[in-house]
C-alpha cells in the first residue's frame, strides 16, 4: 500500500499496490503493521456500509466527541464520491483545514481519517456504494457533526448538494 499524507495532519490517502497476473490481480487494503509503521491507529472495532441512490447526496459532516473519538478508513466500492476530512483538533497545526479525494471503485483508493476529524462525502454518481471501517464503535451519545458548507472550512465541494437530510443540513457552523 502506499500512504500519501493529506494536508490535513495525519489524515492519509492508501493506494492499494495490485499484484496482477492472468486472473486479475491481488491487493492488500488493510495491514496492522503497515498502519502501525506510519503512525495510523491500527485497530479495527467496527465495519458499516452506505448506500446512496443519487448522484449529488452529501453526507457529513461527522464525528464522535471525546472519549468516544474514532478513526475511519474509507474506501468507495461502487461509484464514485468525493471523500473530505476536516481537521477539528484545537492543538493541531492543521486546525480547520480540509482535504479532500476522489475515491472510486476504479482507483480502489481509500482515505484514512484520524480521531478528532469529521468526514463527509459527497456522491459523485447514481448507486455509490461506501464502506468504513472504524477504530471505536459508533457511540450515539457522542456523536457530532458540523455543516457542509461552513465558511470557517471553505470546503470546494465538486458539485451540487441534490439531496440530504435533515439532520445533516441543520448541524450548526464552528464556534469561534
Amino acid at each position: 500500500m502506499r500512504f500519501t499524507e493529506t494536508k490535513v495532519a495525519g489524515a492519509f490517502l492508501i493506494e492499494p499496490e495490485p499484484i496482477a497476473d492472468e486472473r486479475g490481480f491481488f491487493a492488500r487494503t488493510w495491514c496492522r503493521e503497515e498502519f502501525e509503521a506510519n503512525g495510523l491507529t491500527p485497530s479495527l472495532a467496527q465495519g458499516n456500509i452506505s448506500f446512496n441512490h443519487r448522484r449529488g447526496t452529501l453526507r457529513g459532516l461527522h464525528y464522535q466527541a471525546a472519549p468516544h473519538q474514532e478513526a475511519k478508513l474509507v474506501r468507495c466500492t461502487r461509484g464514485a464520491i468525493w471523500d473530505v476530512a476536516v481537521d477539528l483538533r484545537p492543538g493541531s497545526p492543521t486546525y480547520l483545514v480540509w482535504s479532500g479525494a476522489e475515491l472510486t471503485d476504479g482507483n480502489r483508493a481509500m482515505l484514512y481519517v484520524p480521531e478528532g476529524c469529521a468526514h463527509g462525502f459527497l456522491t459523485l454518481t447514481d448507486a455509490a456504494e461506501v464502506t468504513y471501517q472504524m477504530s471505536a464503535p459508533y457511540a450515539p451519545d457522542a456523536a457530532r457533526g458540523v455543516r457542509w458548507d461552513d465558511p470557517a472550512f471553505g470546503i470546494e465541494w465538486p458539485g451540487e448538494v441534490l439531496v440530504i437530510n435533515q439532520r445533516d443540513a441543520s448541524y450548526p457552523d464552528m464556534e469561534p
